[in-house]
């Protein structure tokens, strides 16, 4: 199966021209937005410091970019969901996790590093997997939601959490089943990870209908990104298995298998919620874009690690992660990130830049990468990235 992606002029034609609309409209006397808060399920894509509240660890480079320290983020400063509610004229959205300097008042975030949509069979200790899969997201939603409606009286608390009738007010995003489709790749294969796709994709879909019961109308699904071009995978690959490109020809076939069936889900989960806008946005194709041809959006290196160590095409050790220490071959080496990440695509082998997680959130608030097509302008005033 060949990948279909949109040329690179025209992906650029659409970049410039949603940076464009947003800086007219920040020019307007006022600002509103239909959307007064974001609740996000994700992984580390979208993980604005839960995973670290509950396993404080994570050290530099991570943060340097824009927060100038680690913030939890798995990234060199603002992921994709920074940029939306930025966009949104909302403030970062607060983990759920996180039980100091957070604000609920415009949402939570229950995402965590190393997320998975189905349950784990495993222990975070033994496979690095975490314990907060989707479901337990959505617990921690129906909890949030209830404490919500108990200190509704509550002066001191109502400080820090949203009003009664925020939850229809708000978007929903998801940003997760990376680690479903790469955590079992090197033991079952491409072939054995595609036996449980569809068990992903209705639990996704099972969650949408769980959050719509719970007042929720607004739902933004992000598809999955191309792993096969993130250097953390492509790492020993035989030339065979590469395209023109450098990235993984099968992973990235699986992928768009996996993006057509959960497409598809959506648009039949669609008929089953009146009066609400379930959203499915192919962010992997402006990903995918952006690591085939770095150059013709402002960028350099597309499937090479900014963070990493061994230099080379991906600059990827699995022996020695972004920011990590270790004694190898009898040397102390350490994974390093470069002076300039805005000129990659890939921060750490793993995870996104912020330079190309603000290119994807543009193409995100364009809408013509959204089934159906969903221009944030109509709803909302927005904001500038800066």
């Amino acid at each position: 199966m060949r990948l279909l992606l949109p040329k690179a002029c025209d992906l650029q034609k659409l970049l410039l021209a949603g940076m464009a609309m947003m800086a007219t409209l920040s020019c307007l006397s006022h600002s509103k937005c239909e959307f007064e808060a974001i609740f996000n399920f994700g992984d580390s894509n979208s993980d604005t410091g839960g995973f670290w509240a509950a396993f404080p660890a994570q050290s530099g480079p991570y943060g340097m970019t824009y927060f100038k320290r680690p913030v939890g983020r798995a990234t060199d400063g603002r992921l994709m969901l920074d940029f939306l509610a930025q966009a949104l004229g909302l403030p970062f959205i607060s983990p759920y996790l996180q039980s100091i300097g957070s604000d609920y008042r415009h949402g939570a975030n229950y995402a965590t590093l190393a997320s998975t949509v189905l349950l784990p069979n495993t222990s975070l200790f033994v496979t690095g997997i975490s314990p907060f899969s989707l479901a337990i997201q959505l617990n921690q939603m129906k909890a949030f939601k209830t404490q919500v409606e108990e200190h509704s009286w509550d002066q001191q608390e109502s400080k820090r959490l949203p009003s009664l009738d925020i939850f229809g007010k708000s978007l929903y995003t998801f940003y997760i089943g990376q680690n479903d489709f790469t955590s079992n790749l090197a033991a079952i294969g491409v072939g054995g990870v595609k036996q449980y796709l569809p068990q992903v994709v209705s639990q996704i879909a099972g969650t949408i209908k769980e959050l719509y019961a719970l007042g929720g109308r607004a739902f933004l699904v992000l598809n999955l990104a191309p792993v096969g071009c993130y250097p953390s995978f492509l790492v020993g690959l035989p030339p065979s298995e590469l395209d023109a490109f450098g990235c993984s020809i099968s992973y990235n076939n699986a992928v768009v298998d996996y993006n057509n069936m959960l497409k598809e889900t959506l648009r039949q989960t669609r008929g089953s919620l009146p009066n609400a806008s379930l959203i499915y946005v192919d962010t992997s194709s402006v990903l995918l874009e952006l690591f085939r041809h770095p150059t013709s959006h402002g960028l350099k290196y597309g499937t090479k690690a900014c963070c990493g160590h061994g230099g080379g095409a991906h600059n990827f050790d699995p022996k020695v992660f972004c920011g990590n220490t270790k004694v190898i071959n009898g040397r102390t080496v350490t994974a390093t990130a470069s002076s300039d990440p805005y000129n990659y695509v890939s921060w750490d082998g793993v995870h996104a830049t912020e330079a190309a997680n603000k290119l994807v959130t543009w193409a995100i608030l364009n809408g013509s990468y959204s089934d159906p097509p969903f221009p944030f302008h109509d709803f909302c005033d927005l904001q500038p990235l800066n």
